[in-house]
């Protein structure tokens, strides 16, 4: 069970709004829903903004009641849609967002999304002192200050469940499969996802490590009989194509290799229970602290206690490699 902190109430809102922003991430709706029904019971108007920062720009608030969220806790993506918004990096825009909230009278606003999204809101917050709190929705989970972020889990066992299919056609062929899934900077979906499906290798982009070298090692262990899954889980990295230059390096050294690449059916899919109750439970938390009078800060997860985080460290900061790999590593071994 997570440890929920215990605020006293020291600010009323009439009217809040929450969106969802940047890449989508399964139990997005769970959050949203915890925002809208927290905030009804407390006697707050709430608006969804459609499009993420992009719909806020255009004026797409819709006001929210208990019946509009009903029955989307099990649904993936965000029933509030999403959207990745260049033109609110400009301090002007910020400041017509701001003009626009206020012309609909909300006096707070509930961001759910990813370090860009989560970057917006500081500046935003800090340009035009409307309290704004964030809450971590990435599959990824690279957000710098939290342990979890809503949508991880579920990435990670959906990319669990395909590999577990893939691995009977690997065995039945004695054959290798490079499979790649999400992470252009961060190791922590392939590290988990490694780990679980007992991977021979886990390749993330906080250790780089050549592709001859990668290449030669995978098959001398094929010539050595050593590890037998066949499966080498591969992070996507920051260059496209790591994945086939190493199906390629592995053809040279005379092994042949499949390339699957899961793309973005880790994005989808109902959350798992997990991811809902987390949601849940940030998204009421992201409530009671805009009333406790908190700004400018992440709800964010230690261990299972939820604490604020300051946006200020979460949009200049970047989150460690994940302690998991060296155990991966001496599971490889």
């Amino acid at each position: 069970m997570y440890s929920l902190p215990e605020l006293d109430v020291v600010r009323a809102f009439d009217a809040i709004g929450v969106l969802t922003s940047g890449g989508d991430a399964p139990a997005m709706n769970a959050a949203v829903r915890a925002v809208a029904r927290t905030a009804l019971n407390r006697g707050i108007r709430v608006y969804g903004v459609h499009r993420g920062y992009s719909g806020l720009l255009s004026g797409d608030l819709r006001r929210m009641s208990s019946a509009s969220v009903s029955n989307i806790i099990q649904r993936g993506g965000t029933i509030l849609k999403s959207d990745r918004c260049e033109a609110f990096y400009q301090a002007e825009t910020r400041q017509k967002a701001a003009d626009i909230l206020r012309e609909h009278g909300v006096q707070a606003l509930i961001t759910i999304g990813g370090d860009g999204t989560l970057t917006g809101a500081h500046l935003f917050t800090r340009e035009t002192g409307i309290p704004v709190v964030g809450l971590p929705g990435s599959i990824d989970n690279d957000i710098p200050g939290t342990d979890d972020s809503i949508g991880f889990d579920t990435a990670v066992n959906t990319a669990i469940g395909a590999i577990d299919r893939i691995r009977d056609t690997a065995l039945s062929h004695e054959r290798l499969f490079l499979v790649e899934v999400m992470g252009r900077n961060s190791g922590y979906i392939a590290t988990q996802v490694g780990i679980a499906c007992g991977a021979e290798m886990i390749l993330i982009p906080e250790y780089p490590t050549p592709v001859e070298s990668i290449g030669y090692t995978l098959a001398d262990n094929r010539r050595t009989g050593k590890g037998s899954s066949g499966i080498i889980v591969v992070a996507e990295g920051p260059e496209p194509g790591l994945t086939g230059r190493l199906a390629e390096q592995l053809r040279i050294f005379g092994e042949e290799a499949r390339v699957c690449i899961l793309g973005h059916i880790q994005r989808g899919g109902s959350p798992s229970a997990h991811d809902r109750v987390l949601a849940s439970c940030m998204g009421v938390t992201a409530v009671d602290y805009l009333l406790a009078g908190y700004s400018d800060i992440m709800v964010g997860c230690d261990g299972r206690a939820l604490k604020p985080v300051s946006l200020a460290h979460v949009s200049g900061g970047r989150k460690r490699p994940p302690q998991l790999y060296q155990i991966a590593l001496q599971l490889h071994k």
